[in-house]
């Protein structure tokens, strides 16, 4: 089984939709995923995921479904001064590295910035409905590896967005959260491709085989937006 992990197009988050940008990134992407053999696809309720959702439906003539716990994470940490926030997935990694001991995989929500309880439960959560997810399609979470009730060769995607991609990665290959957070990027309209690698009869483990690609936005001639990237890309 294949599950590609796709952020929206560029948005314009004051109306939950697409720029103009985000319009063309969005078609240039159906265009390349109608040719991924998809067999299902899913989206986050909110407007941008669906709008970039919509064209690859069209493409490829699959009826999507919509499933509410893929909508972007509200995870804020207050910064600078009382009034200021940032997201917790843009937290600076001179911080996240600056600290006393390394995030891991269990007790990245024990570190300072981290603490807030609504975090963890969050996380928690999002945990949860993934491993619904993937046993609907035969993968049941044993620990760290999947068992396979009903190994098959479906083709999922699931549009979404940065920070939540980024999350929801770092559960599927059991990753120190605040370092993919800080380590990783999704590009408006990427694709994260995760194989459910089978070595044996009984299990699949999740292993990355594409980061963030944006080849459908070279082949159309559109450039990479810089949506997320806080600091200096040049």
């Amino acid at each position: 089984m294949r599950l590609y992990i796709i952020r929206h197009g560029d948005p314009d988050y004051a109306t939950d939709t697409l720029t103009e940008i985000g319009q063309r990134e969005a078609q240039a992407l159906a265009e390349r995923l109608a040719h991924e053999r998809l067999t299902h696809i899913y989206s986050s309720p909110l407007g941008r995921a669906r709008e970039t959702m919509r064209y690859t439906a069209e493409a490829t003539r699959l009826i999507p479904s919509i499933e509410e716990w893929t909508r972007e994470l509200a995870w804020w940490i207050p910064w600078e001064t009382p009034r200021e926030r940032i997201a917790a997935w843009d937290l600076h990694g001179e911080v996240i590295r600056g600290q006393e001991r390394y995030p891991s995989h269990d007790d990245w929500h024990t570190l300072k910035y981290f603490e807030n309880q609504d975090f963890h439960a969050g996380y928690a959560s999002l945990c949860e409905r993934s491993d619904d997810l993937l046993h609907r399609h035969g993968y049941e979470r044993a620990d760290g590896r999947y068992r396979c009730a009903r190994p098959n060769h479906d083709h999922i995607a699931v549009f979404c967005h940065g920070g939540f991609g980024l999350t929801w990665l770092a559960h599927l290959l059991a990753l120190p959260l605040p370092l993919v957070w800080s380590g990783f990027w999704l590009p408006p309209s990427s694709v994260t491709t995760v194989l459910f690698d089978e070595r044996s009869p009984e299990w699949a483990v999740p292993r990355c085989i594409g980061l963030g690609d944006v080849s459908h936005l070279y082949a159309a001639g559109l450039p990479v937006q810089a949506r997320g990237i806080i600091a200096n890309f040049d």
